[in-house]
């Protein structure tokens, strides 16, 4: 993989992702429906399309802020995970797959990428609800699947923090160890869903050639 050293959210962190697939939007690729193509997976290929057009994020950038205080709270998790574990963490940018479209952006990662950790400061609510069951979302999971298949980590430790709770209740923690089989089905619905996207790209770029 090819490492692009920017911060996140920062120019050149949205430049490095133009006409990416990335982890964020791994359930958009994923979707289904019972009969014909899923809204998400469909406005997911045009908005890349769109980015390798015209060389502009078609992200509109929008923050609630449940979004916002999610983005605040994440240093100080980053710093709980480390104490709680004893592991450093170490910053990344953006992470290009070698040959595909297609890359992720991590909270942290352990070493020489043996280890992923993947950050989340929800809402109360959702925080509680993830120290009962004791899951991990499916949406995450797959983004998650979707960091294993780019880096070739061997697991990801998933992360929920909320300190609004007392301290032995802030923090779930859940690690996800790679699976080939899971990431070979990945990796063969990414590179489908991409090369869609090519051809989607290469017939609207014929448009210029039809003459009015």
């Amino acid at each position: 993989m090819k490492i692009h050293p920017a911060d996140q959210r920062s120019p050149e962190w949205f430049t490095a992702r133009l006409g990416k697939l990335t982890g964020s939007r791994a359930k958009d690729m994923l979707a289904t429906i019972k009969n014909g193509e899923a809204a998400p997976r469909r406005n997911l290929r045009v908005q890349l399309v769109l980015e390798r057009l015209t060389g502009r994020s078609q992200e509109n950038g929008y923050q609630s802020h449940a979004m916002q205080q999610g983005i605040e709270r994440e240093v100080d998790a980053f710093a709980v995970y480390e104490g709680l574990t004893g592991t450093l963490l170490t910053s990344s940018g953006f992470l290009e797959h070698d040959t595909l479209m297609a890359g992720c952006s991590l909270d942290g990662h352990v070493g020489d990428f043996e280890g992923l950790v993947e950050i989340k400061c929800p809402q109360a609510a959702t925080h509680l609800d993830y120290l009962k069951t004791g899951t991990i979302p499916g949406d995450y999971y797959k983004q998650i699947t979707h960091a294993l298949w780019i880096t070739g980590a061997q697991w990801c430790d998933w992360l929920s923090f909320n300190p609004d709770f007392p301290e032995p209740l802030q923090v779930k923690l859940v690690r996800v160890v790679r699976s080939e089989a899971a990431i070979a089905a990945y990796e063969t619905a990414a590179t489908a869903f991409l090369a869609e996207v090519d051809q989607e790209l290469e017939t609207v770029q014929q448009l210029a050639a039809v003459p009015v």
